[in-house]
């Protein structure tokens, strides 16, 4: 197993060692990223349980924006097989969805199901410089510009320019979705968008789809949801779950200078935040390198060193990735689980088997 301790290479006893002594000093750890399978987001909470840590993920500035639009307004959602297979007018909302793969899928297939069938599939697209039947630039931002078509939707607003034809041409259609990227819409645009949605769906079929997403964060969700019944960011340091998503919101509490010690696990891939250097840090990724912090472990990828449990983005369920190129690394489960047993000193926090 490749680990590294303070930059020098090690073996993966005495790493564990490190990473357990550098966890057992703080006060007031955070164990974030949780960008992994389901077998260790569920280590991850029973660590976080035992030792009074906090948690919070590596995409949840989308995540808290949808889950923020949905506590308000609720929600009308589509699948990426159902937009591919029914949807004949797709509005892309913003820049980040030009980047999913699902948008390649919807621009080469038509729809094959549904009263669509076998129709063209018009592409509108708002924010964007893009190719499609419709591009309105929305200078104004997106926000502003889902407000508008919403607007002419309602038919509160009146004319012949880019946003009412937008508007008129998802009123139209048999089966409409909405795309876009959570984080790069926010929270008051999710929730015009699904305004949106609802009120074409009075006399149409429209729906919304959220692509792209950091992590696993929607891998975490249930899961949180299942060991809490809360959502992410939550802590226990009063040996109950807690869930306040200011309070545990891990980039603010390390500018606070509330953090003492971060646990980053990110066996899937994904870009790690700049607060990591600035506070001591113990990692488990997948793709290790000495400098990431002060205890580096190597794990296996979910998917590709072993099997596991993950967010599979086309079905839009957990699904089991089996390994596809089998190695000795080991799972960020089985690590979390080494770090539990040299941790533990009391009972587990309250209501929880095994975590919560």
């Amino acid at each position: 197993m490749a680990a590294w301790v303070k930059g020098g290479a090690t073996d993966a006893g005495t790493a564990i060692e490190a990473a357990a002594s550098l966890l057992a000093k703080a006060r007031a750890p955070v164990i974030a990223g949780l960008s992994a399978d389901v077998a260790a987001i569920r280590a991850a909470y029973d660590l976080a349980g035992r030792i009074g840590a906090s948690v919070d993920t590596a995409g949840s500035a989308g995540t808290y924006a949808e889950l923020g639009a949905l506590s308000r307004v609720g929600a009308l959602t589509s699948t990426p097989a159902e937009a591919v297979g029914r949807a004949d007018v797709v509005l892309v909302v913003g820049a980040a969805p030009w980047q999913a793969p699902l948008l390649k899928r919807l621009i080469d297939d038509k729809p094959s199901r549904g009263r669509a069938a076998g129709s063209e599939r018009a592409l509108l697209a708002v924010g964007a410089n893009a190719t499609a039947s419709l591009s309105w630039p929305a200078e104004g931002g997106l926000t502003e510009a889902v407000g508008v078509l919403r607007a002419h939707a309602r038919g509160h607003l009146a004319g012949d320019d880019l946003p009412a034809q937008i508007a008129a041409r998802l009123a139209a259609a048999q089966y409409g979705v909405l795309l876009y990227d959570a984080a790069e819409l926010g929270e008051a645009g999710i929730e015009m968008l699904q305004g949106l949605a609802m009120e074409l769906s009075e006399t149409t079929r429209c729906f919304t789809l959220a692509v792209g997403g950091t992590g696993q964060d929607r891998a975490v969700v249930p899961v949180s949801a299942w060991l809490t019944g809360q959502a992410p960011r939550s802590g226990f340091g009063r040996r109950v779950p807690e869930h306040d998503p200011w309070r545990f919101d891990a980039a603010r509490q390390v500018a606070a200078g509330e953090v003492d010690a971060v646990l980053w696990i990110g066996a899937v891939p994904v870009s790690r935040p700049d607060w990591l250097s600035n506070v001591p840090a113990v990692a488990l990724v997948a793709d290790g390198e000495a400098q990431v912090a002060e205890v580096v472990i190597a794990v296996g990828q979910p998917g590709r060193d072993h099997g596991g449990v993950l967010w599979n983005e086309q079905r839009a369920a957990l699904t089991f990735w089996p390994a596809s190129a089998p190695s000795d690394l080991p799972s960020a489960a089985s690590v979390l689980g080494a770090l539990k047993e040299r941790l533990v000193t009391g009972p587990a926090a309250s209501r929880s088997e095994p975590a919560c």
